[in-house]
């Protein structure tokens, strides 16, 4: 398995994929389903149990029994992030074959706020590349898919390409290097949102459109 990573501005559905695939890890495998369990660490409080309700409804299994199969832990601060992902670590090795998926959303909050100095960006990305290769670790030992969701920020060297949508993904050529997949969502007309295929080894660079 591999990490898989989805970037965008706020509101573009990172978080929404998030938890649609925390409910179809739990599907059988007829459904395209991983038929196991997932956790989720969430870094900036938006994990929603309503919205597992709503997803698991759509799919027809039973809402409760699907928030059961998530673990859920709320991180806050950098450090404290990198502990959860050891902790849980060490809950995929002790039930071997049970969980599926990892969520971390976001991966990067926390660093932004813990080293938000210019002076700290050498070690926040020494940091970052030390949780990013545990993950890549976690997910090759107990063949779990991670997903991890990132933030934006503005590109001024785009606007000499006149690129349309002038942002790039925050975490530099370590996030980079680390996310196999790479997805960039953003918002179209209303409630529209596009996902384009930013980076993959297998699939080619498309975008798909959907309404909310």
């Amino acid at each position: 398995m591999a990490i898989t990573e989805a970037f965008g501005e706020f509101r573009t559905g990172k978080t929404q994929l998030g938890h649609t695939l925390c409910v179809m890890a739990q599907l059988p495998a007829a459904m395209g389903g991983g038929n196991g369990k997932a956790a989720y660490i969430d870094t900036e409080g938006t994990f929603r149990h309503e919205r597992i309700r709503a997803i698991a409804d759509r799919f027809g299994i039973d809402s409760e029994a699907a928030l059961e199969n998530i673990l859920v832990a709320r991180a806050y601060n950098s450090e404290h992030q990198m502990d959860l992902i050891t902790e849980i670590a060490a809950r995929f090795a002790e039930e071997k074959g049970i969980f599926r998926l990892l969520v971390v959303d976001s991966i990067i909050a926390l660093f932004r706020t813990d080293f938000s100095g210019r002076g700290e960006l050498s070690e926040r990305q020494q940091k970052l590349n030390q949780m990013l290769s545990r993950l890549t670790k976690i997910a090759e030992e107990f063949n779990i898919a991670v997903y991890i969701t990132n933030h934006v920020q503005s590109d001024p060297g785009a606007g000499m390409t006149f690129v349309v949508d002038p942002k790039k993904p925050v975490g530099g050529h370590i996030l980079a290097h680390a996310s196999t997949t790479r997805l960039f969502l953003r918002k179209g007309r209303g409630e529209e949102r596009i996902a384009k295929v930013y980076d993959s080894p297998d699939v080619p660079e498309a975008e798909a459109r959907k309404c909310r």
